[in-house]
């Protein structure tokens, strides 16, 4: 069983899925920094580039937004992203043009220098069902039962999305919720998101390019409407407007989670219950530590994530090949579970202590696979390659939890790394060389940290000394503790 914490502020909202006494999940929701995913924007075509077969599209974001050619809707093609068909397609010049106006749904948010990803291929999500307007087909979630079941589901789907009392046409999937739903149900939720449906295409007619038409629900409405499932025992919030607010929305889209909810009234905040703040400054750190005394080494670039396991102090198995095989079926659960807590995403390479056996990989990559199935999130995982990696995707919709709450360190710049002040004293010493062939000052004097002024004036100091009697020129220094290491500012006298 699992439970659900809700911590809500006016300026941020923090969801905590926590099962086993464990922290599962984190979701994190900024006021001023609401994601954009499933919102539906009047856009207008700003570019089109046929050499990527894409488009920039402005929806009134600070940067143009980005359309693939795959995710054009083109009449007679069903589904989303067919991108291994894009040579098929339309070329994407016969598709747009610039200053056209079209309706289109974020499906990517802007994640750093790139602006947010774009479909024409509208879906609108509701409790039970996802409606999407320009297609007739009816899908049915693949974690729903049997193949009989989800035919009956399509079926029933069948005679509903007909119906004449629901009205409007579009085609549906099923969610995983609603595979106990009763045909009441499914047509409310039917008629539902065809209403919101028309009210969106009324909107685009008369609203300028770059108007938002349909906003995604907040973080606390989506906890009902995405995270609650069968495991889920208690959803508790700390704030009794939301909760008095979700209870009205629950009641309304997703009343079999109404007697779930509580209003949490202690006196600890709710976090301290489980101790989950802690829990997020580990899921911002680089090493995460094994229980065995093994751990990894977590790298995030913009390109991809990197998570290297090591054995540390881990001593406790019969023999060398047992110490490597436990401790990487302890990494393959914790690796599943960082996932989800740092919410990354794109290409991940994992590297497992090499194993000679190949019983023993194979069981290791069941494990992942065994604990990856638990993700929300759409992932495709390979084997060992010859280099004794595993590749692996996770998609990636929203910023993750790092990019969210941190920024580059403004010292080194994200690389992680300075230089030492040895390396600072010697591009001082060139500068200086370099200023005086072009200047004759009085006087050179150096502004630097306090580390890189005491090696200049003891283990350098010879160094400097003979840099100033072949410049002919002294050379003063001055320590500023404001500094960072790598900066330093030479003044002319």
């Amino acid at each position: 069983m699992q439970d659900i914490l809700v911590n809500w502020s006016p300026q941020e909202t923090r969801v905590a899925i926590v099962e086993h006494g464990a922290v599962q999940e984190l979701h994190v929701e900024r006021t001023l920094e609401r994601g954009l995913v499933g919102n539906i924007y009047a856009g207008k075509v700003a570019r089109v580039l046929p050499g990527m077969q894409s488009a920039f599209i402005d929806i009134g974001l600070e940067r143009a937004a980005f359309l693939h050619v795959a995710d054009v809707q083109v009449a007679g093609q069903t589904g989303r992203g067919h991108h291994a068909d894009a040579g098929a397609l339309p070329p994407i010049e016969k598709l747009v043009y610039e200053g056209q106006t079209l309706v289109v749904q974020v499906i990517k948010d802007p994640i750093g220098t790139k602006g947010a990803r774009l479909s024409t291929q509208v879906s609108i999500a509701g409790r039970l069902l996802v409606h999407l307007p320009q297609d007739d087909h009816i899908g049915i979630s693949q974690k729903i039962g049997s193949h009989e079941l989800r035919e009956q589901l399509r079926q029933r789907m069948g005679v509903l999305v007909g119906n004449r009392e629901t009205g409007g046409g579009g085609g549906f999937i099923l969610r995983t919720n609603a595979e106990d739903a009763t045909d009441d149900e499914l047509a409310e939720d039917i008629a539902y998101l065809r209403k919101t449906w028309t009210t969106i295409r009324a909107l685009a007619l008369k609203s300028p390019p770059g108007s938002l038409l349909h906003e995604d629900l907040s973080l606390v409405q989506r906890v009902l409407r995405d995270l609650v499932d069968e495991r889920t025992a208690t959803i508790r919030i700390d704030s009794r407007m939301q909760f008095d607010a979700l209870r009205a929305f629950g009641q309304q889209f997703t009343p079999s989670s109404v007697n779930r909810l509580q209003h949490y009234k202690g006196e600890r905040p709710i976090f301290d219950l489980f101790g989950i703040d802690q829990e997020i400054e580990k899921a911002l750190a680089r090493r995460v530590d094994l229980k065995s005394g093994g751990y990894l080494v977590v790298d995030q670039t913009e390109a991809l994530t990197t998570i290297d396991v090591n054995t540390g102090g881990y001593v406790g198995a019969r023999n060398f090949d047992d110490t490597i095989f436990k401790t990487n079926l302890e990494a393959a659960q914790a690796i599943a579970r960082q996932l989800r807590l740092r919410n990354l995403g794109g290409i991940i390479i994992l590297d497992f202590i090499d194993m000679t056996r190949t019983d023993h990989q194979e069981q290791v990559v069941s494990e992942l696979r065994k604990q990856l199935a638990r993700d929300r999130t759409k992932i495709t995982i390979s084997g060992f390659t010859q280099l004794g990696l595993i590749e692996m995707t996770r998609k990636r919709t929203r910023e993750s939890l790092a990019h969210m709450l941190c920024q580059p360190c403004p010292t080194c710049g994200g690389r992680g790394q300075v230089k030492t002040p040895r390396s600072v004293c010697y591009d001082i010493l060139r500068e200086i060389l370099r200023e005086a062939r072009q200047f004759n000052p009085k006087e050179f004097r150096v502004i630097a940290c306090p580390a890189v002024i005491e090696m200049l004036l003891d283990e350098e100091s010879p160094h400097l000394a003979g840099l100033s009697d072949f410049i002919g020129k002294p050379i003063s220094l001055q320590a500023e503790a404001t500094v960072n290491p790598e900066q330093y500012d030479i003044v002319l006298m």
